[in-house]
């Protein structure tokens, strides 16, 4: 169990081997005391005496519930591990000469990625001979960027790797997107006044 790791990290009331210890804490004058004047402090409050500090000269403490003290852990721990969102990365693979049709059809895949908040990683894979169309790779992602730019900002320009030029696409914020994508209102159309007929 998680809670087991935690437990072994600190060394609680007896376990803690120091003869002096410096407590901090909300209700505590932070100070040295005795290792035996420590426990007693705990004991008195019904608390655990924990050393959060170990290396430090002397060890730092602190006078808590350690159940709770774990708890916390725990739960911060757990909140990390949920802003790590993963993303992924995926791949879209361009031969040199790639034709308008099969380059659309890419560029409509790396929308819907790019949409779904996944990176994407586009190469133009050369084989043979064909390395000496490397600028036109290059060309190829570039146009390949450019196309995307509402919907994500490069990462790393095209690069020659071995046989492979590579370039990377992150998605933009939705925010940023949405307002690229939005249509500029029109200009209002001014209406012509029209005479107004002479009274006789």
């Amino acid at each position: 169990m998680k809670n087991d790791t935690f437990k072994g990290q600190y060394r609680i009331n007896e376990q803690i081997r120091a003869k002096e210890v410096r407590i901090v804490g909300d209700d505590i004058e932070p100070k040295v005391y005795p290792i035996f004047q420590a426990l007693k402090m705990a004991e008195e409050k019904e608390l655990d005496l924990v050393e959060i500090s170990p290396n430090a000269q002397p060890p730092v403490c602190r006078i808590i519930d350690y159940s709770k003290f774990l708890y916390q852990l725990k739960k911060r721990q757990k909140e990390q591990k949920a802003k790590q969102v993963k993303v992924n990365v995926k791949e879209i693979r361009f031969g040199p000469q790639t034709d308008d049709h099969d380059y659309n059809f890419k560029l409509k895949h790396a929308k819907g990625f790019l949409e779904d908040g996944d990176k994407v990683k586009a190469y133009v894979f050369f084989k043979g001979r064909s390395i000496l169309f490397k600028e036109q790779g290059e060309v190829l992602l570039l146009r390949f960027a450019n196309d995307l730019e509402d919907y994500a900002k490069v990462d790393q320009m095209p690069i020659l790797e071995g046989k492979r030029m590579t370039i990377q696409l992150s998605p933009k914020k939705k925010e940023a997107a949405k307002k690229s994508a939005a249509p500029k209102p029109a200009a209002p159309v001014q209406k012509a006044e029209k005479p107004e007929a002479e009274e006789e």
